[in-house]
């Protein structure tokens, strides 16, 4: 496993927990710029319909990738949770609790990644690959290197990610 895989737990209630943990080499405030404004958050993640940046705000956010399938996901909910720039919590439809958490290290960025949700198994590497991948694109687009065309999106990086906690789920 590498520094950047995600793990996933089950909790007591029978839910899922993805997480994740990034060192990103971005101060504090570009990353909170990433995860929320619209014109940003595209570039590695999805577009931002709707979000209302306070607690008990709406948010509809469709991810500009497509699954196998050709479909798009969208995502609708509440923050449930938000202190700029170092907490984000969104309360979604289909992928539960998202919360991204931010401590500054110097000029860089400890990021905390999780997501609680009821996640059927035959799901769990392709949520843990599409997760890892846009955290990915994340990085990437801090760095200067967006994603510019979501339908020629680098699938093979979610496919490699995917294939990886495949094998170790296996295992």
């Amino acid at each position: 496993m590498t520094a950047a895989d995600g793990t996933l737990e089950t909790l007591d209630d029978g839910r899922s927990r993805l997480r994740f943990e990034r060192r990103l080499s971005h101060p504090v405030d570009r990353v909170w710029a990433a995860l929320t404004e619209p014109e940003k958050m595209r570039k590695w993640w999805a577009a931002a319909d709707e979000l209302e940046l306070r607690e008990g705000g709406r948010f509809t956010i469709r991810w500009l990738n497509t699954d196998e399938e050709g479909n798009t996901a969208i995502a609708r909910g509440t923050v449930s949770a938000v202190d700029p720039p170092r907490l984000l919590e969104l309360d979604s439809d289909i992928h539960g609790v998202m919360r991204w958490e931010l401590e500054p290290r110097g000029d860089a960025t400890a990021l905390t990644f999780t997501s609680t949700l009821e996640l059927p198994g035959e799901y769990r590497e392709k949520v843990l690959a599409g997760w890892h991948a846009h955290l990915d694109f994340l990085e990437d687009a801090l760095d200067g290197r967006p994603i510019e065309d979501w339908d020629h999106w680098p699938v093979e990086v979610w496919q490699e990610h995917h294939d990886r906690y495949a094998a170790r789920a296996g295992a």
